[in-house]
């Protein structure tokens, strides 16, 4: 009897402590600033032109409660948080019930964040799952409560709410979805709008209209539970002849949207960036993006390329001089996938890996003339291992080549060759001064390709090539201000040099002999078929693997690459190479057409000397001669050496 009265006193005392501590917090959040709603949760992310291509939220957008249809309100309540208008920030009950729900499922089943709840975390950049978190967002919801009405609260969520696709607010999104104001949304309009933000990537009716319907009649059952609509107006809901516009007024391109989620993922990870846009009262985020780049290059996806081929794209075009993302897509299409293949999917990158093979055997006294036999060969590795390359379609000049004629050719025999001779640790090192992060296997097949990486990591050794052998950090921001104009971050680009100017130069210059005529021998150089197309010099290599397809060209002025694949490594067709190539070609000769001087200036150290473009030696025919470019005093002795001045004469 007197445990039971000792237990008796310590709930009563624990509810004591309990309620007083309710209350303790209620003051406190009722005599706290007043948080500013209209001014949180706006974020602008500008072009390089410093044009607004893209808003989280804009004041000039908000609507007031009074001009959002009844219709959508009605469907948010019963669906998202039936007890709205009667709890006060928390609905204890249920959180009780869920508490219960996820112990005996042994998981988090359930939540039980109301729409004050879920207001807040839609005011934060982050949405992080931590203590501290959780308890900032418990404080701040309880400010919320104590501030403002319900009705005001409420606009204030349909106003920042992600509803897909791109679209943040209720009046965006009735815009987008359905071509119309949030007024005038039919009832099953406003239900098909209310549950999207369950999961704004697979609820959107743009990304798959089965499932916003699906969604649909749970949220239509929802407001029949809560007496919003009787079965019978339930019945006659048809949301199969809803039209789905799918397009802003604006901008409308399809694959923009893959940029911008770089650039915030970006944000989150820089220094000095408040976490919540509620400290920041909002930012202005500056970035790279070119939109003349990043239209012409989705121009030249679409003109090539068909969804119904299943066949995927990314595509990503920098600036070699500091770094900066002018374009990016991560897909065809950012309505039916919002995977961003170009910062997220590991791929093989085949014989786009070379390059930086080719640049360390400059290093180790490898000259452009340098030859190597180019037959079939059988490697014998460590513990009596072999390894047997071929080259593509078998075509071998069973003959000594030089450097120049394998990069043109993209001769695999000469690359293991060339990779074993310098040492496999050799790749890999050049590989991570360059600025490739991904940790590569030391292996003899290395230099074709057959390690992953994703393309943003494989861009950083491409564009320390394009920049004339200074490391870049790639990035899509250049400054971040808040609202009021104040600096929060600003990108500080590093001059470090991490190879030598005139082994790039060579390099770069080695790289344009994939489209020389002089190099038509008992093979063809691997982009002939668009050299007619060229306006401009570039360095340029493609690349395959049994499932993926690369065209990387670039010189000084821009970096392109362009890779094409399916996401299940479905075998890519030999045809299947022709669309980077094309999409490549149409891009960048847009872009560059009639610019000068967008080829390197030739480092004093280097000269140029004749000879044959397959052999190295003295040309015996005026078609196979080109120019092959040494440091001075490792030209082949037996020729007269032309400076490079004169020799373009």
């Amino acid at each position: 009897m007197k445990k039971f009265s000792f237990l008796v006193k310590c709930c009563i005392m624990i509810g004591i402590i309990g309620l007083v501590s309710i209350i303790g917090l209620y003051t406190y959040a009722y005599f706290s600033p007043k948080l500013e709603l209209k001014s949180s949760n706006q974020y602008y992310i500008y072009d390089k032109n410093n044009e607004v291509v893209y808003q989280g939220s804009k004041v000039s957008e908000w609507v007031d409660i009074e001009n959002i249809s009844p219709y959508l309100i009605d469907a948010v309540i019963a669906t998202e948080d039936k007890s709205f208008y009667s709890h006060h920030g928390f609905d204890y009950l249920r959180i009780a019930k869920a508490m219960f729900n996820n112990i005996k499922n042994k998981g988090i089943l359930e939540g039980a964040s109301t729409i004050s709840q879920q207001y807040i975390k839609n005011m934060y950049l982050d949405f992080g799952q931590t203590w501290k978190r959780k308890i900032e967002e418990a404080f701040l919801t309880l400010e919320l409560e104590m501030h403002y009405d319900k009705e005001e609260i409420l606009e204030g969520y349909l106003n920042t709410i992600n509803y897909g696709q791109g679209n943040y607010g209720v009046e965006n999104a009735s815009q987008y979805y359905f071509g119309k104001s949030s007024k005038e949304l039919s009832l099953e309009e406003a239900i098909i709008l209310a549950g999207i933000p369950k999961n704004p990537s697979n609820y959107n009716p743009v990304s798959s209209k089965e499932n916003a319907i699906k969604r649909a009649n749970i949220v239509a059952q929802a407001m029949v539970n809560n007496d919003y609509l009787s079965d019978e107006e339930k019945e006659k809901l048809n949301f199969e002849n809803v039209e789905i516009v799918g397009k802003k007024q604006t901008q409308n391109l399809q694959m923009l949207m893959y940029y911008q989620d770089a650039v915030l993922d970006e944000l989150k990870t820089l220094n000095n960036i408040p976490d919540s846009l509620l400290e920041s009262k909002g930012l202005k985020i500056y970035t790279s993006l070119d939109m003349q780049a990043q239209a012409k290059m989705e121009e030249a996806i679409l003109s090539n390329m068909n969804e119904e081929q299943k066949l995927q794209v990314a595509s990503v075009i920098i600036d070699p001089e500091d770094g900066g993302v002018e374009a990016l897509t991560g897909g065809i299409n950012y309505a039916t996938s919002q995977y961003n293949r170009a910062t997220s999917a590991k791929r093989q990158v085949g014989s786009t890996m070379k390059p930086i093979l080719y640049y360390a055997a400059l290093e180790n006294n490898f000259t452009a003339a340098t030859t190597f036999l180019s037959t079939p060969t059988t490697f014998t590795l460590e513990n009596n291992q072999t390894y047997s390359p071929a080259n593509f379609n078998n075509k071998y000049a069973n003959k000594d080549i030089t450097m120049a004629a394998a990069i043109s050719y993209s001769d695999n025999i000469y690359a293991v060759k060339t990779h074993l001779f310098l040492g496999e640790d050799v790749l890999v090192d050049t590989a991570k001064r360059m600025g490739i992060t991904t940790k590569l296997k030391k292996n003899a097949s290395l230099p074709l390709g057959t390690s992953e990486m994703t393309m943003i990591d494989f861009a950083n050794a491409y564009t320390t090539l394009a920049s004339g052998g200074f490391k870049k950090d790639i990035h899509f921001i250049e400054k971040v201000e808040d609202l009021e104009g104040n600096v929060l971050y600003e990108f500080k680009d590093k001059k470090d040099l991490v190879l030598n100017e005139n082994y790039t130069y060579i390099l770069n210059e080695l790289l344009t002999s994939t489209y020389n005529s002089a190099f038509i021998d008992y093979n063809t150089p691997t982009v002939m078929s668009i050299s007619a197309m060229l306006s401009q010099k570039y360095a340029i290599k493609t690349g395959s693997s049994g499932s993926d397809c690369w065209m990387v060209g670039y010189n000084s002025d821009k970096l392109m690459m362009v890779w094409n694949g399916y996401d299940d490594n479905k075998t890519v067709e030999v045809k299947d190479s022709s669309y980077s190539k094309n999409i490549w070609l149409e891009t960048m000769e847009y872009l560059e057409q009639d610019k000068k001087d967008t080829w390197y200036k030739v480092p004093p150290n280097i000269i140029g000397v004749e000879l044959d473009a397959i052999t190295g030696e003295v040309p015996v025919n005026e078609k196979n001669a080109n120019i092959f470019y040494f440091v001075k005093g490792t030209q082949p002795r037996a020729n007269e050496a032309l400076e490079v001045g004169k020799t373009s004469e």
